[in-house]
């Protein structure tokens, strides 16, 4: 457990660091708790979450970095490799292809790509698969772009 706070601990002064270098990631620690984190993360240019600030939390096993930490979206999010209701994530790097040599920051990368790039072969939300995997892109872009604006994009005054 003392390896995992000493890179913990490693990573939280790199964040530190990065804040200005990554305008697309805003991860934070829990004040009292190094293995909870939560991260902003901005919606990819050019996809239905444009715009939006999705918001995730991290839970850090006391293994890390030889375990992967479970990570889920706490912002409402249409998407094919993302639970609806719990968001939960289906990613690789997150389950059998997990390295110590992701961390965090490079974890919330990840999912940022897995937004511009979904996987519907392998779907935690079936409608939203369905959807990518009958060739109706359009449908998929307009719910998902739907549930950005509602859960993800600030209200407009």
């Amino acid at each position: 457990m003392q390896a995992s706070r000493a890179r913990l601990f490693k990573e939280y002064k790199e964040v530190q660091r990065e804040k200005v270098a990554d305008p697309d990631i805003q991860l934070v620690c829990d004040d009292s708790n190094i293995f909870k984190w939560t991260a902003l993360i901005k919606g990819p240019s050019e996809t239905p979450y444009e715009g939006g600030i999705f918001q995730l939390a991290f839970a850090v096993p006391e293994q890390y970095p030889l375990q992967p930490p479970q990570v889920r979206f706490l912002t409402k999010i249409f998407h094919p490799n993302v639970h609806f209701k719990t968001g939960e994530i289906c990613l690789d790097i997150l389950k059998n292809a997990w390295s110590p040599a992701w961390t965090l920051q490079s974890v919330c990368r990840a999912i940022i790509a897995l937004m511009a790039h979904p996987e519907p072969d392998s779907p935690l939300n079936c409608d939203s698969g369905n959807l990518l995997r009958s060739g109706d892109i359009r449908g998929y872009q307009s719910m998902a772009r739907m549930y950005a604006r509602l859960a993800a994009m600030p209200k407009k005054g």
